[in-house]
């Protein structure tokens, strides 16, 4: 049974994707930076029949608790098939280029960004005993350098300064993780689920949460012929999800 540790699954497209990889088989880590909201989080997905998922308290922010979980994660596994990094912040508004705060950029990059790094490095050894280790990094559209540069695109007016630059930065994490492991089994992406109605959004988003999670579990799955060091958006993109940096 493959094994995946999603981070801030314990609600909104974490969640669903981890009700998602379970229906398909794999066993699932839901990290949750509260355990309480975790342990419920896994009784809803229990009273469903999905039994192979457990809670790991995990805070993307914060080392000492990215290190303890993969302390608790190494005495349970040897190996860990999939990482799905999608704990995210929005850093909360406004976030105008010229009223957004230090602080703001500093909370949001802490998470989106570093968070992102600390874990990927915490858990690489664990992935890298995988026979197809697979990292989604969770990502936005909304973060395309070249698609907010175009007056024709539909969210070309929903300008913010501090998310879509984590992102943004997030991608280029991607890019250069892809490019380290070019010559391995490994398979990295930067995978946006789109703009999915959730917490995280005031519920505004058109999408839903099943669109989102599926987006995401597609390239938690995809085989040695997958791609590597890509951004996808099929919300932008359906036929193809490729998606313009």
């Amino acid at each position: 049974m493959k094994k995946v540790l999603i981070t801030g699954a314990n609600k909104g497209v974490g969640f669903e994707t981890a009700r998602q990889l379970l229906q398909q088989g794999y066993y699932v880590y839901l990290g949750s930076r509260k355990l309480e909201n975790g342990l419920e989080a896994i009784e809803k997905l229990k009273s469903e029949g999905l039994e192979h998922v457990e809670a790991i308290q995990l805070d993307v922010s914060d080392a000492a608790s990215v290190l303890a979980a993969r302390a608790a994660i190494g005495e349970k596994t040897e190996v860990l098939d999939v990482l799905i990094n999608n704990a995210g912040i929005n850093g909360g508004w406004p976030q105008t280029a010229l009223e957004a705060t230090i602080d703001q950029f500093k909370d949001v990059f802490e998470t989106n960004v570093y968070g992102v790094v600390r874990v990927t490095q915490a858990f690489f050894d664990l992935l890298q005993k995988s026979p197809q280790p697979r990292i989604v990094n969770v990502s936005s559209s909304g973060c395309s350098l070249t698609l907010h540069s175009d007056p024709t695109w539909k969210y070309y007016t929903h300008k913010a300064a501090v998310y879509p630059s984590s992102k943004a930065a997030m991608n280029m994490y991607t890019i250069d993780l892809a490019y380290d492991l070019r010559d391995t089994a490994f398979k990295v992406n930067a995978v946006c689920p789109g703009f999915v109605a959730t917490d995280f959004n005031g519920h505004r988003g058109t999408g839903t949460v099943h669109e989102g999670g599926a987006r995401i579990a597609k390239y938690a799955m995809i085989g040695n012929d997958g791609p590597s060091g890509q951004f996808f958006s099929e919300e932008y993109n359906p036929e193809t999800g490729v998606t313009p940096w």
